[in-house]
């Protein structure tokens, strides 16, 4: 019996997201400025075009966490449903979805807050919405999909009426995110899992026998 890196891309993210957070510290609570590191791991609501971290930041915000709560929080959640994904949808395929969710969550959060933006929760948004498309067919919008949209995505765009430090907007893109590539690769992973899931066929054909 071994230990098994099974869900090579979720492990990894996590496995990256904590490094960051042992190294930059996260973000203060107590009023003083964050640590020159988790700045890089954090897109603000501003954007310099001339300044390559600033593309940077529009993918790395997704690895940086404010502190161990906001962390386990997030990758509890990705540790469990992600696997999941990586298995239905391959690992370069999920990579392409998260690398879509954070770049779409940084843009969409320099356009639309004044806010700085910093965690996973985005791509939270996406697997759960992600993970309720069951078997998909061309035509049929799944139900599992409509309440956990109601659920989740209707319940941050309640609490988005709060004074709080949680991006609601951010939960609400990923999980718009993950509704969209729902709809354009599930036909494609049904196929894949089809494909990963057919036995080849043994050719009982009798040969002839020679001694």
């Amino acid at each position: 019996m071994r230990i098994k890196y099974n869900s090579p891309v979720v492990l990894t993210f996590a496995l990256l997201s904590t490094i960051v957070l042992l190294f930059s510290g996260g973000t203060p609570t107590d009023g003083t400025a964050p640590g020159e590191l988790i700045k890089a791991f954090t897109v603000f609501p501003s954007f310099d075009f001339s300044n390559p971290l600033d593309y940077f930041r529009l993918f790395s915000h997704t690895l940086g966490h404010g502190d161990w709560q906001h962390l386990i929080g997030n990758m509890s959640l990705i540790l469990v449903i992600g696997p999941i994904l990586e298995e239905k949808y391959g690992s370069k395929l999920l990579i392409v979805m998260m690398i879509f969710t954070a770049f779409t969550t940084g843009v969409l959060n320099i356009l639309l807050s004044d806010h700085a933006l910093l965690g996973a929760s985005g791509i939270v948004f996406m697997m759960i919405t992600l993970s309720s498309f069951g078997s998909f067919k061309k035509g049929d919008i799944p139900l599992t999909f409509i309440l956990v949209a109601i659920l989740y995505i209707g319940k941050e765009i309640m609490q988005s009426f709060e004074e709080d430090n949680i991006s609601q907007m951010g939960h609400i893109i990923g999980g718009l995110c993950g509704g969209l590539l729902g709809f354009l690769t599930s036909k494609n992973a049904e196929k894949l899992e089809e494909a990963q899931h057919t036995t080849p066929e043994v050719d009982e054909t009798p040969k002839d026998q020679y001694l």
